[in-house]
């Protein structure tokens, strides 16, 4: 087994499925194009669902990538061993070429050849799907393994829990997969043990899944006509089990970090015990998520909302353990400016967007310190209110909700005082809210990224339109920071540090209309971004790989690149209507846009 650092693992992926035909692509951003379903890019298909649901992709048949993703889940998880909000995901991807048996036999090539990975076969497993009453048992995936000569008894079939993938929002294209694990060298934890336990003997190293089925809305599987392969093996656990580590946090993608932080507590990371670790941990990881947060193409910025609120999240449970280990106030972006140093030769957003990513992250500490202030002048408020010597949990939660202050803070507080607080009842409290915001969350996020109907294809064409209107009447500078499309309204995010007025909304909803007047035709056309570039066309130029890249004309207003369904001609969108205009947050603007039938 070869010790390769993460830059060996990144480029030696990419070299090989190069050599089996693929085409290279560049990471998408963190922000998912147009999809309402989640905040975040939360694996590698989750950019390129368009064309596994049939859309025909620039780059061919074959592609290979390695993702950016953040997942935000299990947050509070961060600072076990393994853990990580923000990650890279290393993906092949097959869009109705080459199926199960090619997957199969190349994912094994690259981890067992001594040219590649060069892993031991015998430490090696694999599991299958078992079949339920949606899709058969995964015969032709097992038989595969097989021909490889992987013994029987290094193969399980396991059910849908463990061997079915997505889709990643509420429909969409998912399948059976199957995953390849590697043993760890723990002992069984029973004649049963299996990759489905949690003991430890099995960490699970690439997943290749096998999109066969489209979900629909009413939770029915239907066949999908063109079948597709998308597989994704975690770097930065496959570079910790390459390297002989126990944990992410120990391999030479975190040292450089860990290092920064041990400078600035004066404290050590190795021989430290589990609460000092986690702290390290936490900082190290938020840090980097947030870096690549802000840094991301469509970089966001703090705010008490989607996106901007989980920044702000990471942010300050960042400054809260880094100020456990001892770190002066104001030393984040010192800890950032590694991660950029570690990385922005991977991803060059990260170099270009330094100073952005520096001063952000220095704002929200200052932000973060007035916040605590405020707060400990509501905790005395709070304690001069009280009756007995029980914070209760509604009082705590208030604190939290209303004023921002951790619950941690009112524990610690308190416990010097001699206080007590109703931990249980703050959680009920912090239950019962997190139930609303997600009752709320589906109710907002009804539909998906493969809706590709005839009306989210309008939505999707006026948000050209309105991109080129903001262009024209508010500044040239003016770029898109988010967009979200649901069936029913579109959610446009752009840079700009002032309320628009409403004879300006009047300016831009006149400018769409004349353009949908004009029942002018939408041209979609293919061409390597260096000819995008020089067309003039709107669009993201950082591709180190000169892909071929779709842009959409509507001529005499918009060229932009873009992936997504559109309409043919701009009649077909019916009446532009502005419903409202509002701060997402620090210097960007969001407006919400109706098509109304004439």
């Amino acid at each position: 087994m070869k010790n390769l650092t993460s830059d060996d693992l990144r480029q030696m992926y990419l070299d090989f499925f190069k050599s089996k035909g693929h085409t290279v692509i560049r990471s998408a951003s963190l922000i998912p194009e147009n999809d309402p379903t989640v905040l975040f890019t939360t694996a590698g298909m989750h950019p390129l669902v368009p064309y596994l649901l049939g859309e025909k992709h620039p780059a061919g048949t074959r592609l290979v990538d390695v993702q950016k993703c953040v997942r935000t889940g299990d947050i509070d998880e961060v600072g076990d061993e393994s853990h990580c909000t923000f990650f890279e995901m290393l993906g092949n991807w097959s869009l109705g070429d080459y199926f199960k048996k090619e997957a199969i036999s190349w994912s094994y090539e690259f981890l067992t050849d001594e040219k590649w990975l060069g892993i031991d076969k015998d430490k090696l497993y694999f599991t299958c799907f078992a079949g339920d009453e949606h899709a058969p048992r995964d015969m032709a995936a097992f038989e595969t393994w097989r021909s490889m000569g992987v013994d029987e008894d290094h193969i399980f079939f396991l059910p849908k829990e463990n061997n079915w993938w997505g889709p990643a929002g509420i429909t969409g294209p998912c399948g059976p997969d199957t995953e390849m694990f590697i043993d760890t060298g723990k002992p069984a934890c029973g004649p049963d043990c299996s990759p489905a336990c949690d003991c430890g003997k099995y960490l699970e190293i690439w997943n290749d899944v096998f999109m066969e089925y489209n979900k629909q809305a009413d939770g029915s599987f239907l066949p999908l006509e063109h079948k597709n392969v998308d597989t994704g093996m975690g770097l930065d656990r496959t570079i910790a089990i390459l390297q002989g580590k126990s944990s992410v946090y120990e391999t030479d993608v975190f040292a450089p970090i860990i290092a920064k932080i041990e400078e600035l507590s004066g404290k050590k990371y190795e021989g430290a015990d589990d609460e000092t670790k986690k702290a390290f941990r936490i900082v190290a990881d938020h840090i980097r998520c947030s870096t690549f947060m802000i840094g991301d193409e469509k970089g966001i910025t703090p705010s008490n909302v989607d996106q901007g609120y989980v920044l702000r999240r990471l942010l300050r449970r960042a400054i809260r353990f880094a100020g456990k280990l001892g770190i002066a106030e104001g030393n984040l972006s010192k800890i950032s400016k590694v991660v950029i140093d570690k990385y922005a030769h991977a991803y060059d957003e990260l170099h270009t967007n330094e100073k952005k990513i520096l001063a952000e992250i220095e704002k929200e500490e200052e932000r973060f310190q007035k916040t605590i202030s405020q707060g400990l002048k509501e905790f005395e408020k709070t304690v001069e209110k009280m009756q007995g010597d029980i914070i209760d949990g509604k009082s705590a939660f208030r604190l939290y909700d209303t004023f921002g202050f951790p619950i941690e803070f009112t524990l610690e507080l308190a416990e010097e005082r001699g206080l007590k607080v109703d931990k249980e009842g703050f959680d009920k409290a912090f239950e019962h809210h997190q139930e609303l915001s997600h009752a709320g969350a589906e109710q907002r996020f009804k539909g998906g990224l493969a809706d590709t109907s005839e009306q989210t294809a309008r939505l999707h064409t006026a948000t050209h339109l309105l991109n080129a209107a903001l262009r024209k009447h508010l500044g040239e500078d003016i770029t898109q920071k988010g967009s979200n499309i649901t069936a029913e309204r579109l959610r446009f995010d752009f840079n700009f540090d002032r309320k628009v007025e409403r004879d300006e909304l009047d300016q831009l909803e006149e400018y769409v209309n004349e353009a949908i007047a004009a029942g002018l035709d939408v041209v979609e056309e293919e061409m390597s971004v260096d000819e995008a570039k020089k067309q003039g066309a709107m669009g993201v130029f950082d591709s180190k790989y000169g892909e071929i890249v779709k842009v959409y004309t509507i001529p005499g207003y918009s060229k932009e690149i873009c992936g997504g369904p559109h309409a043919k001609n701009t009649a077909e969108l019916g009446h532009f209507k502005i419903k409202k205009e509002q701060s997402s947050s620090a210097g960007v603007r969001r407006i919400k846009a109706v098509l109304e039938n004439d």
